[in-house]
């Protein structure tokens, strides 16, 4: 399993100190805004750069390491993060260059084995980039170094609020470019139409979902054209019941749409070893949050699930054990899982979105 076990940040922006926050298989984090939920899932984004051996481009991108640690150099020197795979793991501790970048102040993986026990092999100092990779290319602990990549480079943070006109979904793009799904659904089509030939069944399964929550369309028409260059390019195409007039994607909502990329991601048969998502409720209609809900619960069974959400209709299709209620305290996020036994006589008479609506989960606005 290349699942995240735990999981402990500090110094990274509004999360000063997190430690061993304890990470199942659906974990739905909840709380006001500009409380540090955002911040949680920018965490991802930065560590699958780090790994990749982009963490500079990644860094300047955010305006240097000023803007990345928490409340700027003067108050936070360092960024430490540790991340358990079960037996395996990776730490990595960084600090910032007077250019406004990055350089490695220790790297290091992790490894409880079953014969000698804890391990902790030494990646170096003073790096700019990660040397995990290189430590896969016949370093003395490659296999773990392999574990820890395939399984930090195989989360995907998704990400579906753009549906301008200008939207990548809503444009042409290369056929071949159909591994897997991108972060923003702009190869949606080359995608669906990968599945449609090679998984069948769950393409069938994405269409029958869509139709629930989007009760006049049919099917996606899925037509590559070749260009001069032979180049086979596609676009999402879609056709409504009783017709086979071929519809454009600014025919449909932007809730429709967003909706067709959450059940592609959700429902797709290799997922990514984790899926985050931030805020995938926006634009819903109530009814199609409740079969967002049912397709995240789904989705857990097979890969590990992290969503942030300020839903209440999307907070009631989980439970209590499911929750992540993040608050600022003393200027910093702070994140408290929950114990049901503590809500259950309120369960008998409330369900958990209204008990959020009440304050009495926390995670809500407080002076």
């Amino acid at each position: 399993m290349s699942a995240i076990h735990r999981l402990s940040i500090s110094g990274f922006k509004s999360i000063r100190t997190m430690e061993n926050l304890h990470l199942s298989s659906l974990n739905v984090l909840i709380g006001a805004n500009d409380v540090g939920k955002s911040n949680f899932v920018g965490y991802f984004r930065m560590l699958s750069e780090l790994v990749e051996g982009r963490l500079q481009i990644w860094a300047a991108k955010q305006g240097g390491a000023e803007r990345v640690l928490s409340y700027g150099i003067k108050e936070t020197q360092e960024l430490v993060t540790s991340i358990r795979f079960g037996a395996n793991g990776y730490q990595v501790a960084l600090e910032a260059t007077p250019e406004g970048g990055f350089t490695f102040i220790s790297e290091m993986l992790y490894f409880n084995g079953p014969v000698h026990g804890v391990s902790r092999p030494r990646l170096g100092s003073g790096h700019s980039e990660s040397n995990l990779k290189k430590e896969m290319d016949g370093g003395t602990s490659s296999k773990i170094a392999t574990f820890c990549h395939r399984a930090i480079s195989g989360w995907k943070v998704f990400h579906f609020h753009d549906t301008s006109d200008t939207a990548g979904v809503k444009r042409q793009g290369s056929l071949h470019d159909n591994a897997f799904l991108r972060m923003d659904a702009s190869n949606l089509a080359a995608f669906l139409y990968r599945l449609r030939d090679d998984s069948p069944q769950v393409y069938s399964q994405i269409r029958k979902t869509v139709r629930l929550a989007v009760p006049f369309f049919d099917d996606f028409v899925l037509q590559p054209t070749t260009l001069p260059t032979e180049e086979q390019q596609i676009r999402l195409l879609w056709k409504q019941n009783d017709s086979d007039y071929s519809l454009w994607p600014s025919q449909l909502s932007d809730g429709s749409i967003r909706f067709i990329c959450l059940a592609t991601a959700l429902l797709q048969p290799e997922p990514p070893t984790t899926i985050i998502i931030d805020e995938p409720e926006l634009g819903l209609h109530p009814y199609a949050i409740v079969l967002l809900g049912a397709l995240i619960r789904s989705a857990a069974t097979r890969t590990q699930v992290i969503v942030s959400t300020q839903s209440v209709s999307l907070l009631n299709e989980f439970g209590i054990q499911d929750l992540i209620v993040v608050e600022r305290e003393s200027g910093g996020s702070v994140f408290k899982r929950l114990d049901e036994d503590d809500f259950s006589e309120w369960l008998q008479d409330y369900c958990i979105g209204e008990l959020w609506e009440k304050n009495i989960l926390g995670g809500r606005p407080s002076r």
